[in-house]
């Protein structure tokens, strides 16, 4: 009897949180509209996802593996309408880059540990997104993601050196490979640059003329019917070869919980970049869409398709800016335009081996457009004009991801970032205020409203938990201010932005009224919060003060000292 219950409740939840949103997505569908959505979409991805497929060091058919896997899960698990996930081209070199230390790139093992950590991955997104925890990827600011992403941008570029140059594979670190590649510049192979080049111009100049145009589909095609036709793959042009293009097969093969141990730690760095980007690109185009989300659903949608990705013997998948501004657009609303783009990659896959002599060199030149497309110029100069510090946090960022890793790089990232705001918090500016004329209102001096101080009574603001960091800052400044003014005989804090306090602030909030005390100044406290009053009175501040020195406004704390000494 007990089980009846339960499944009712289950059905309910499924009812609720799934085919409901899901039926009210799909119902909104005009046929003709996500028809040209879907070929706008499929424009773009086919190249892309044969070159992300190569950057991550895998089979290029799992590929279209994966934007099937990705699109169908997020279709029917997902909130957005218009968001494209499927292979992506920032996560790739992440995993590709730790995976090549542990197998060799593109044997079999290889692939198990892409698949293993695509289901890892998507399970901890997954995770996120039911237990609403993706605060986490707010822990990094815009300034270390632009960093962060321009570092993968050179990561990327470097890794396509030796495709578009002709030149054999290189691995090794970021350093090595361009050594390695300028070493060798007088073995570049005229017609794989060439190829190269004029695929990347067709990208950038069909780009700039209209977004629409299918300029990576062209080049991929027209390279490839050139290479076929003039047999250039006998002038030492390098072609994908023969694809296999069969069905995939389900599951994870020739694993342990060993191989489950080695890949975790890098699984965490991608899904912590997926659910950044997913959450930054689902929110976006709701906005300009003007349409609700609920970014934990579009965790669970993203994660479930990196599960059935993996399990199907592909890789990670992540929400796509550029894909789904295609969709965009193009005018798309409902997920039937990425599912109808992933019907027709389910039909190309049997026709995969067409894909043979594909050069090397053009997917390495798409690759290397997208990567100009994430390394922002213009934000990382946004950035400098407002802060150098955090400009700096920024390049460090970049070098540790490009130089060193991008495991350490997102640790580095993170750290940053806790430092960044540890500093802020530690060194908050205490403000002199002053009432604005004709009111009863306080504000900064300075702040452009001709606010003006009363003789003899300072009045300060600290607009910060006073805890460990900053206590002896906030005494100091302070202090500064008293000797300032050393005719001042009342002293008033408002505590407004006070709102919590830890033993150290107390102390060092006890030794200030040491100071004000041996000054023979009277103390006032203006708009303490229910927290901040219990605190003090926990610590024995609040006895000190007294607790007819405590006002709701500053205005009353000045009108009674004011009134004390009249």
């Amino acid at each position: 009897m007990s089980e009846q219950p339960a499944t009712s409740w289950a059905r309910r939840w499924l009812s609720s949180a799934l085919v409901t949103p899901a039926r009210a997505r799909f119902g909104r569908a005009s046929l003709g509209i996500e028809s040209l959505a879907a070929l706008a979409l499929l424009i773009i991805a086919v190249p892309e996802q044969l070159a992300t497929a190569r950057l991550a060091g895998m089979p290029p058919i799992t590929g279209f593996y994966a934007f099937v896997a990705g699109t169908a899960a997020f279709a029917f698990l997902g909130s957005n309408p218009q968001m494209s996930v499927g292979a992506d081209s920032t996560i790739a070199p992440l995993f590709a880059v730790a995976l090549a230390h542990l197998a060799p790139t593109g044997t079999a093992h290889y692939v198990a540990l892409a698949g293993l950590l695509a289901v890892t991955v998507g399970v901890l997104v997954a995770l996120v997104g039911l237990l609403r925890m993706g605060w986490i990827a707010e822990f990094l600011s815009a300034p270390i993601i632009t960093g962060f992403l321009a570092g993968v941008a050179v990561i990327i570029v470097v890794h396509q050196l030796p495709d578009v140059l002709g030149l054999p594979s290189v691995s090794g670190s970021t350093v090595h490979r361009v050594t390695t590649v300028f070493s060798h510049l007088d073995k570049t192979n005229g017609w794989t640059v060439g190829i190269a080049a004029a695929v990347l111009t067709l990208v950038v100049v069909t780009e700039r003329i209209n977004r629409r145009a299918p300029g990576a589909l062209t080049g991929l095609i027209g390279s490839t019917l050139v290479v076929w036709l003039a047999g250039l793959n006998r002038r030492g042009v390098a072609v994908l070869g023969k694809v296999a293009h069969g069905a995939p097969s389900f599951g994870l093969h020739g694993l342990s919980w060993h191989s489950v141990i080695q890949v975790f730690p890098v699984s965490v760095v991608v899904a912590l970049v997926v659910i950044s980007q997913s959450a930054a690109t689902s929110r976006a185009f709701a906005d300009l869409g003007d349409y609700e989300v609920d970014v934990g659903r579009d965790f669970v949608g993203v994660g479930a398709g990196s599960i059935l990705a993996g399990l199907g013997g592909s890789f990670a998948v992540d929400a796509s800016p550029a894909r789904t501004a295609a969709v965009a657009n193009a005018g798309g609303r409902t997920p039937w335009a990425g599912l109808g783009a992933a019907a027709v990659v389910v039909l190309l896959v049997p026709a995969a081996g067409i894909l043979k002599y594909v050069p090397i060199a053009t997917l390495g030149a798409v690759l290397i457009y997208i990567a100009s497309r994430i390394f922002h110029v213009r934000d990382l100069a946004a950035v400098l004009h407002f802060d150098v510090f955090e400009f700096g946090l920024a390049i460090i960022t970049l070098l540790t991801v490009a130089l060193v890793g991008v495991e350490q790089g997102i640790v580095v990232a993170v750290a940053l970032a806790i430092l960044d705001r540890t500093r802020l918090s530690a060194r908050p500016n205490v403000h002199l205020m002053g009432r604005i004329p004709g009111t009863t209102s306080w504000e900064p001096i300075g702040a452009g409203r001709g606010s003006q101080e009363l003789p003899g009574v300072i009045v300060l603001l600290f607009a910060s938990p006073l805890y460990y960091a900053n206590a002896t800052h906030f005494r100091t400044q302070v202090e500064k201010v008293l000797d300032s003014e050393p005719t001042a005989h009342a002293f008033v804090l408002d505590v407004l932005g006070m709102h919590d306090i830890d033993f150290t602030g107390c102390r060092e909030l006890g030794h200030l009224l040491d100071e004000l005390e041996r000054r023979h100044m009277s103390v006032e406290m203006a708009r303490p919060g229910d927290h901040l009053r219990e605190n003090l009175r926990r610590s024995g501040l609040l006895d000190r003060i007294g607790a007819d020195h405590v006002f709701s406004t500053v205005d009353a704390a000045v009108s009674a000292v004011t009134s004390a000494t009249g």
